[in-house]
């Protein structure tokens, strides 16, 4: 890319916060604009700084990586978030790719390929260090098994309620196609084809009372 990338770094430990910043010190067509110590922090930042990549630690006090990379793709669709993480299990990076994140790397990679994640990532592609891809590949996980973000439970929790669309964007303050697309996601990830299935399943799951 021509143009210098901005990086919003946000993680909770300010040594992690400086290794980073002086590691991408060395790539001129890189700069750290801004640091969030969470997700609620961060989230606030974005309108001002509108960073190209906000690289994002998963375990933060207030508001972790997960909802807040949810959260973030919610009012910004069009973000690019790489998460920058100790956490190597399949839940962890599963989560954080249903979640809507372009990229996974682990806290021990080295400062070259978090250049390049950094890279990839900005220029709208997908990347994921070689572990976090064999984890990937390994993993096999069905749509019938698919975890629900925390937005999409929420929708889900309200639409077996009996809410229209209109009443769950009031609830929530989302927009009417937001809680749209969700009920479109939900449908896709669960297999299910009806209100009265997805009726079914939220009360099988514990997110609504029979």
């Amino acid at each position: 890319m021509s143009k210098t990338i901005k990086v919003l770094l946000v993680d909770d430990h300010p040594m992690v916060r400086d290794g980073i910043m002086s590691c991408l010190a060395f790539y001129d067509d890189v700069e750290v604009i801004g640091t969030a110590k969470n997700g609620i922090e961060a989230i606030a930042l974005i309108p001002t700084l509108a960073p190209n990549v906000i690289m994002m630690d998963i375990s933060m006090p207030e508001l972790n990586g997960i909802d807040a990379t949810e959260q973030i793709l919610e009012i910004s669709p069009h973000s690019k978030i790489l998460i920058f993480s100790m956490h190597d299990n399949a839940e962890y990076i599963t989560n954080a790719v249903q979640a809507g994140a372009s990229g996974y790397i682990l806290k021990n990679t080295d400062a070259e390929e978090v250049y390049q994640a950094i890279i990839q990532v900005a220029q709208g592609h997908q990347y994921f260090g070689e572990n976090i891809a064999k984890i990937l590949l390994t993993k096999h996980t069905s749509n019938t098994t698919a975890r629900l973000t925390t937005r999409e439970q929420t929708v889900l929790s309200f639409l077996a309620q009996g809410l229209s669309s209109k009443q769950i964007a009031e609830q929530t303050g989302i927009s009417v196609r937001t809680v749209d697309a969700h009920r479109r996601n939900i449908k896709a990830k669960l297999q299910l084809d009806t209100v009265a299935e997805m009726i079914r399943y939220a009360v099988e799951h514990g997110l609504v009372s029979r």
